[in-house]
This record gives C-alpha cells, sequence and structure tokens, in this order.
C-alpha cells in the first residue's frame, strides 16, 4: 500500500513556487495577478490607515473634552429666588461641594459663574464665555494650566483674566494687553438696564486643542465673576471631574444624592453623546465599505489564478498522471493565490503603519503642495488630523484580508484539481 504524502509536502511548495516565479511567456503570473497584488495592498493600507485616524480622531475628541471640561455639572433645577425671579444658582454651593468631594471616584469639585458677554480690544470685537473660578481649581484643569502650550503664568491668574488663543487671535491681543468685557445684564437704572463694561488685563493664554474652547473662553477669578455678573454669594453650578471619565455613569447617583434634592446631573457623554454615537457609525459604515473594497482586490486572486490554471493545463495532466492526487493538485494551486494575498497583506500593513506612525510630515507636505487650507479646525474642532494605531485594528485587517484571500482562492484550485487529465493532454 502506497503511503500518501502529507498535505503541504515540500515538492507542492516547490511547485507552487516554480509557476509563481515563471516568466509569463512560460504561462507563469499574469497580470492580473500582479495586479490582485496590488490592489489587496492598496486596500489593507486604505484600510489600516482609516481605523488609524478613527481611532486617533475619537481619542483627541475624547481627551479634549475631558481635559478641558467637566466630566460631571451640577445643576439646580429652577426654582424661585429670593426676589421672586426664577433663578438656577446654587446659594449653599460651598456646603453642596463638600458633599460631593465626599463620593468615591470624584478628584475635583469647583464652583463656577458662567455668562455670556461681548469682549473687546484693538477695535475687534468677539462673543466670549465667561468661566469664574477659583486659581487653584483652574490650574487642576490639564488642556488649561499646560505650561507647554499656554502664555504666561497661570498662577497670575488672580491679577486678571485668561484667555483662549482663539480669542487672543480674534482680538488680536497678547499677554498683558487690556480687554473690555461688556455684559447685557448691568446695572438697573431708572431708564433701564444698562450694560456692563470693565476692562481686564490678560495674564495667561491657553490652548486647549480644540477650536471652539479656543475660539471663545475665558477664564475669570471666582469672587470677581460673581461682582461682575451679579451672582453675590451663589454659584451657577458645580464642575466635578472623577477618576475614570469613560465609565462617568457609575459616579452620577452617588453625585446626585450628595448634592441633594433639585440637583441636576449632566455628563460630559450626555453633552456629546450624539456625536460620539455618529462616531461610531461611521467607523461600523466605514469598516464596511473598507471590506467590500478588499473583497473586490481579493477577487482579482481568482482570475490571475484561473489563467494560471489554463496555461498550466499540460503540467496539470502530467503531474496527475504522475500519481499526485487532486488534494496535492488543489494545494499547488491554493498556495499560489494565497501567497498573492499574503504578499498583498503584508506590504499593506506595513505602508499602514508607517502611514500612521507619520501623519504628521505627510499632512504637512500634503498641506504644503495644496497651498494650505486643507484641515479647517473651525469645521473639525481639532487642528490637526490624529492618529492611532491599535492591535486590534491590524488584526482585524489582516485577518479580513487573509480570510477572503484564502477563501476566493478554494473555488479556482478545486477547479484545477478536479480537471481531467485525458482532456487536459488530448491536444498536446
Amino acid at each position: 500500500m502506497t503511503r500518501q504524502p502529507p498535505p503541504f509536502a515540500p515538492f507542492e511548495w516547490m511547485i507552487a513556487w516554480r509557476y509563481l516565479r515563471a516568466k509569463r511567456a512560460e504561462g507563469g503570473v499574469s497580470v492580473m495577478t500582479w495586479i490582485s497584488l496590488i490592489g489587496i495592498t492598496l486596500a489593507v493600507f486604505a484600510l489600516i490607515a482609516t481605523l488609524a485616524v478613527r481611532s486617533g480622531f475619537r481619542a483627541e475628541f475624547v481627551d479634549t473634552i475631558v481635559g478641558a471640561n467637566a466630566h460631571v455639572t451640577v445643576y439646580h433645577i429652577q426654582r424661585t429666588g429670593e426676589d421672586g425671579q426664577p433663578t438656577r444658582t446654587l446659594p449653599d454651593y460651598q456646603a453642596m461641594a463638600e458633599r460631593v468631594r465626599q463620593v468615591d471616584g470624584v478628584t475635583r469639585v469647583a464652583p463656577l459663574v458662567k455668562g455670556q458677554v461681548m469682549a473687546t480690544g484693538k477695535g475687534r470685537n468677539a462673543g466670549v464665555e465667561v468661566f469664574g473660578i477659583a486659581e487653584a481649581d483652574l490650574i487642576e484643569i490639564p488642556r488649561i494650566a499646560d505650561m507647554e502650550t499656554g502664555i504666561g503664568n497661570i498662577v497670575d491668574f488672580d491679577m486678571g483674566i485668561a484667555i483662549g488663543s482663539g480669542v487672543a487671535q480674534v482680538l488680536g491681543v497678547g499677554l498683558g494687553d487690556s480687554i473690555d468685557l461688556i455684559s447685557p445684564n448691568g446695572v438697573k437704572t431708572p431708564f433701564g438696564v444698562s450694560p456692563r463694561v470693565k476692562s481686564y488685563q490678560v495674564t495667561y493664554i491657553f490652548t486647549a486643542g480644540r477650536y471652539d474652547i479656543d475660539r471663545t473662553r475665558v477664564y475669570m477669578p471666582f469672587e470677581e465673576a460673581q461682582l461682575y455678573f451679579n451672582r453675590e454669594g451663589v454659584a451657577d453650578e458645580l464642575e466635578i471631574t472623577v477618576e475614570d471619565p469613560e465609565q462617568v455613569e457609575q459616579y452620577t447617583r452617588a453625585i446626585g444624592e450628595a448634592a441633594g434634592p433639585g440637583a441636576l446631573v449632566w455628563t460630559w457623554q450626555d453633552a456629546s453623546g450624539g456625536f460620539l454615537r455618529a462616531l461610531d457609525i461611521e467607523d461600523n459604515v466605514m469598516f464596511v465599505i473598507l471590506s467590500v473594497l478588499v473583497l473586490i482586490a481579493t477577487m482579482n486572486i481568482v482570475s490571475g489564478l484561473i489563467m494560471l490554471v489554463k496555461n498550466k493545463g499540460r503540467d496539470i495532466g502530467i503531474l496527475r498522471t504522475m500519481g499526485l492526487t487532486e488534494g496535492s493538485i488543489m494545494r499547488v494551486f491554493f498556495i499560489c493565490g494565497s501567497f498573492t494575498g499574503l504578499i498583498g497583506t503584508a506590504l499593506g500593513v506595513l505602508l499602514g503603519c508607517l502611514f500612521a506612525i507619520y501623519i504628521d510630515p505627510i499632512f504637512a507636505a500634503v498641506n504644503y503642495l495644496s497651498g494650505g487650507g486643507v484641515w479647517d479646525p473651525s469645521i473639525r474642532g481639532i487642528y490637526a488630523l490624529p492618529a492611532e494605531l491599535h492591535l486590534k485594528d491590524v488584526l482585524s485587517a489582516v485577518g479580513l484580508s487573509l480570510g477572503l484571500s484564502f477563501i476566493v482562492t478554494i473555488f479556482p484550485a478545486r477547479r484545477a484539481a478536479r480537471m481531467n487529465p485525458v482532456e487536459a493532454l488530448r491536444y498536446e
């Protein structure tokens, strides 16, 4: 009894390798094979690059939110104030803040006074949002108190105000300059409410990394904001940060109970949840679309392999008459087709990883060649195109490409294996 050789024996690899490196005139690799190789490379590259940019954009977006904004905000349900007018201020904000600080996982609690005003400087105007906050609380905001991106010394905050780099650019002011803040809710007179105008010196300029924050935000000392916005003895809200902002929901119940009756808890995910969900939907759609591109690229393997089978019909007949089984023939052509997918996938992974690693110089070159203006931060919200490589994304791209390459290779390989040797040699 003749012992059958094991699957993927050395001679099967040798035959497949000879077919792959044979010249086209000898019936070797066709132009379609090269097209499928390039197509798989580009498809895998596009998939990895897209996944990396998607991950980087989401990470940068979330980091700018949790790094410059409250993770949790506590308001007060609208009630009637001492003057009989509806108000949402917090008269007992200090006691409330102290109770919230005792909640496990809460790292910072800062009372805020907020208001929207008109800022003027050097003949220019800009609408800004003023945050009244204590200096000790401002220093603990990572994206604001970053000495590498900020201009000036944040410890001088109590001597003036801190403004975003976008506000400074619009108003044309710098460190040490003065700007006027104009509030429509000023002093009440017999002739109506007179706007309140007050001049402040710029003592610190920050860059949070998000256009909408840098373009509109101004920080003012807490006591000064209370006077300016007629909030003596009260605060508008509590700004709270937690240990794990991605799991902020697990803190909201305890924070609400600590804040007391009438408190309304609002998280950063509530504020940006719609955008984050849109990102997740877009991610899934993009993955499906790019998966179709990978499928189209791998389908070219079928065309090239069918042409290779046709050109090697005489060889198949001779090999069968020499004793090669259908399984051996199938494995030879399976190796030929899958090898194309393997090389294309490897090249695509290499290009995709290089793109993600060197995205900054690549983006700078594209921006330079196009004359600038490729990335508009006022629309995108962040100043540059980020990218983050994750092993999970790379493995998903590799698994998809190799899986499709192996599957589509089976059909022409089976066709070659089932070829009748008599018919293959009849006209030779």
